[in-house]
């Protein structure tokens, strides 16, 4: 991707098509003709559909009202009932309204914004310009290990372009010394070198170095937030089923969803936390049956007639699957539900209510924010998608079925079933136009397990023959991602379960790690004496951050795409790359600062950072490396890239203490300052990983 569209160009919106002038315009539109439209132009199975449903109520006017009042509510998770409830096959006018592929618009950056590496590579980007004005060309500017702090790589690919064209440059080399003598000045580079064939060594200068770090704790943090290419983004995470209770396996998608959030969030994007709850499908005339059944009075007594949701869903599945008369009873119950029955709908609301509540212990543990927008919310949408679809002619019939078939795969995508019933398939595809064309979002992140991962190739696949999504070669946005990851595993192996082979519920997980937690931090604080210097509420935010912290670190440190064991005695260790000893590191350091007595405050306004012994320099600029770190997080949508550099960041602020006294030297303001800025960095680190720091242990 060019330099440009990372970091010199701000997206615009995507564009829509302005609508047919005989259908209706803002307002309230004509229920009935849209109905009559969509039944003219629907093959059989989109008209039955539609017929299905006669309550229009979202319309192109509330649906611009959903959106404004929602700017206003921010990120909160709210679910709003009255959203929930509606079905309309008239929600919004869509055969003009297709997403359309917009590149990214110039817009020069703030001098010293983005990372350093963004602001080095404007630098080459200037001089590239300079250097082959002929050739269309992307900064290659890198992290050097060895030979001075960034490299610029783009000699020997523009030799291979330009040799033998008449060019004056004689080899590689040549072009890397042309690089250097035409970098723009700037106070960021002390000095450049040029090796072997023409890469060119960039040693940032010691007293910017310092200055950007000062400048950040005046400042703060947030003015090391690096430039994404994208404004506003959907990332779709957790989304448990309702009637079911959350367990390991939701996990990792909740943790991993939350911290691309944060890490989006972090980097000024408009972030869209969408939690697709499975709240409409077969289940919920099984439930609502047995529900009727058992509780005729249900409507008097509430919750308590449901009880434990895990317990009655178990129930009513088993007399589903062993009572013939029932399962056509549960069947029958599907219907009248999605047909709008008062009776059913008022049920199946208590159920999902009873759900939520469930789902917010865990939330509210892990400290994670979402917006409900479940399959119901989507369901009005579908049959207007699979009319567009199909008059793009891609939907086909296939075995009583309608099909979209892809290529290169030997299996169709299945949008309509044979018995005319919707699946995953026309709900995310309804989703998808949802949020391209009313949340006008740039991109689109499914955070699910790997095995999900051919459904979503295959779905991303047909909006790209509908016309949604640009051919990903051409780097244009919207654009979509599927954040696979792998499995938890116990320690034999296998799907982390109970001994009685039921999978661990979230909720007993997280407070288990919380009580191990809180045991070890009471045997250690009795055994060395310090226990009568916490306060009970002390040891319960403590026991609380550093138990949550460990599950989160023990998911996050790992390439997402892999299986890792769950392991208490690992996850909660004082040592090794652990949540746990990175929350010792950051407490040591904040210990440091208390016992100098000195006002970092004042400090900051008064004081002054030089790097003249190695490990102060190897330090800061190991903490000026911070935003490119939460830049290649976000492209590659890997929150281990994080965890790595925050472990790597604890072992070189160790080495610098080691070797360099702080409280007592003649430097004493200089390492405060940079204990100060370390302990800056780690807590924005912890932040980005939803892990709330400690400040003492």
């Amino acid at each position: 991707m060019r330099l440009e569209s990372t970091v010199e160009r701000t997206l615009g919106p995507i564009q829509n098509a302005q609508p047919h002038a005989d259908r209706p315009g803002p307002g309230r539109p004509d229920k009935e003709m849209r109905r009559q439209t969509l039944a003219t132009r629907s093959p059989r199975y989109l008209r039955a559909a539609v017929a299905s449903h006669p309550h229009a109520t979202l319309t192109d006017r509330e649906v611009g009202e959903y959106l404004t009042d929602g700017a206003r509510r921010g990120h909160c998770r709210a679910a709003s009932s009255s959203r929930l409830l509606r079905i309309s096959c008239g929600a919004t006018t869509m055969g003009d309204e297709t997403s359309t592929s917009v590149p990214a618009q110039e817009q020069e950056p703030a001098v010293g914004a983005g990372s350093v590496k963004q602001q080095l590579s404007r630098l080459v980007l200037s001089s590239l310009r300079a250097t082959v004005p002929e050739v269309e060309v992307e900064p290659m500017v890198e992290v050097s290990a060895k030979f001075a702090d960034y490299q610029c790589n783009n000699a020997m690919g523009l030799w291979s372009k330009i040799k033998g064209s008449g060019t004056s440059f004689k080899n590689p080399n040549a072009i890397g010394q042309a690089i250097t003598k035409n970098l723009p000045s700037s106070d960021i580079i002390e000095s450049t070198s040029v090796a072997g064939p023409g890469f060119v060594n960039i040693t940032l200068s010691n007293r910017w170095v310092a200055k950007r770090i000062q400048d950040m704790l005046l400042n703060g943090i947030n003015t090391w937030a690096p430039i994404l290419p994208v404004k506003r983004a959907v990332i779709d995470f957790s989304s448990p089923n309702i009637a079911k209770e959350m367990h390991v396996g939701h996990l990792r998608s909740t943790i991993i969803g939350d911290t691309l959030a944060r890490m989006f969030e972090f980097s000024n994007v408009d972030v869209l936390r969408r939690n697709h709850v499975g709240d409409w499908g077969t289940q919920f005339g099984m439930l609502i049956e047995y529900l009727f059944e058992k509780f005729p009075n249900w409507q008097e007594i509430g919750s308590q007639a449901i009880g434990d949701l895990q317990i009655f869903y178990k129930a009513s599945k088993h007399r589903f699957d062993n009572d013939p008369e029932f399962k056509e009873r549960a069947q029958q119950g599907v219907v009248r539900l999605q047909g709008g029955e008062e009776k059913y709908r008022e049920a199946w609301k208590k159920i999902c209510d009873i759900s939520r509540s469930e789902f917010d212990l865990v939330y509210k543990r892990l400290n994670v924010e979402l917006e409900e927008k479940g399959e119901s919310f989507y369901n009005p949408y579908i049959p207007q998608v699979l009319v567009e679809l199909s008059s793009k002619g891609l939907i086909q019939e296939s075995e009583g079925a309608q099909v979209i078939f892809i290529e290169g795969y030997q299996i169709p995508l299945i949008v309509v079933k044979r018995d005319g019933g919707f699946n995953y398939a026309s709900t995310d595809l309804a989703a998808l136009w949802y949020r391209l064309n009313v949340e006008k979002a740039e991109w689109i992140i499914y955070v699910t397990d790997v095995g999900q991962q051919q459904h979503f190739e295959m779905f991303f696949n047909a909006a790209k023959m509908a016309g949604w999504l640009p051919d990903p070669k051409e780097k244009k946005y919207p654009k979509t991602s599927h954040v696979g990851f792998g499995l938890v595993l116990g320690s034999d192996g296998k799907r982390f379960r109970t001994r009685s082979t039921e999978v661990v519920r979230l909720v007993e997980l997280l407070d288990e790690a919380k009580s191990r937690s809180k045991s070890e931090l009471l045997q250690r604080l009795t055994e060395n004496g310090k226990i009568v210097d916490w306060t009970d509420e002390e040891l319960e935010q403590t026991s609380e951050a550093v138990g949550y912290g460990a599950v989160k670190y023990a998911d996050l440190k790992n390439n997402r795409l892999t299986n890792y064991i769950f392991s208490f005695e690992q996850m909660l260790s004082d040592k090794g790359n652990t949540a746990v000893y990175l929350q010792y590191a950051h407490a040591r350091i904040c210990s440091i600062i208390r016992k100098s007595n000195k006002d970092v405050e004042e400090l900051k306004m008064s004081g002054a950072i030089s790097l003249d012994h190695p490990d102060e320099r190897v330090l800061g600029l190991y903490l000026i490396r911070f935003a490119e770190v939460v830049e290649e997080a976000c492209t590659n949508l890997l929150p281990n890239v994080v965890c790595e550099y925050l472990y790597n960041l604890s072992e070189m602020f160790t080495k610098f203490y080691t070797n360099c006294q702080v409280v007592g030297s003649p430097e004493e303001t200089s390492r405060l300052l940079l204990c100060q800025a370390t302990a800056v960095v780690m807590r924005q680190c912890f932040q980005l990983l939803g892990i709330t720091p400690v400040y003492k242990l």
